[in-house]
């Protein structure tokens, strides 16, 4: 058990004393151009991909159109914004705090050949406009669905379309379930007022 704290204390030492010139580069890292207005904190959940059958099961379902504008809150590696591009030839965008998600999506969009109709934005969800979205894609917590409701109700044109995968929204009933091979997913449409 000694040996454990002395190695213990050991590490913490070296940590403290590490080279004042490592820590100013680690606190000194700049911010990506795209990161200025979001929040300097970590992601509210973590990154778990959505599969790809329920990626197309949640366009299907929200009834993706020429015309429409994909918003995807908590866009991880961007496969639904470059999923909506590539699939319906809409214009998508992803939004999400991690800037290595934001930038591994931007790779994907390339690769995808659909950067001219995708857009990611490193940005607080919370904070971030949506009120040209025509459909809203989610994969969060129940708990960040309910924070994000007002939102949605406040931002969102009447009609708007909002799938959710796996989590629903507490006193929100869905006006579909549909259960795929990647779990169920939600649709809601934002009521006239």
């Amino acid at each position: 058990m000694k040996t454990y704290v002395l190695a213990a204390a050991a590490l913490t030492l070296i940590a403290c004393n590490a080279p004042p010139a490592a820590q100013q580069a680690e606190a000194q890292t700049p911010l990506a151009p795209s990161a200025q207005g979001a929040a300097n904190r970590t992601p509210d959940v973590i990154y778990v991909p959505t599969p790809q059958e329920t990626v197309d099961a949640m366009l299907k379902l929200a009834e993706v159109k020429s015309g429409d504008v994909v918003y995807d809150l908590g866009s991880g590696d961007g496969r639904i914004p470059i999923t909506a591009a590539k699939s319906y030839g809409v214009k998508s965008v992803g939004i999400d705090i991690d800037p290595e998600r934001i930038a591994e999506a931007n790779q994907n969009a390339k690769a995808a050949g659909v950067t001219d109709r995708v857009t990611f934005r490193q940005a607080d969800l919370f904070a971030s406009d949506i009120s040209e979205a025509s459909v809203v894609t989610l994969y969060l917590l129940s708990s960040l669905n309910d924070k994000l409701r007002p939102k949605l109700m406040k931002e969102l044109k009447p009609g708007t379309r909002v799938v959710s995968h796996a989590f629903p929204m507490t006193g929100w009933e869905p006006e579909q379930t549909v259960q795929t091979g990647g779990g169920v997913i939600y649709l809601w449409r934002i009521p006239k007022p």
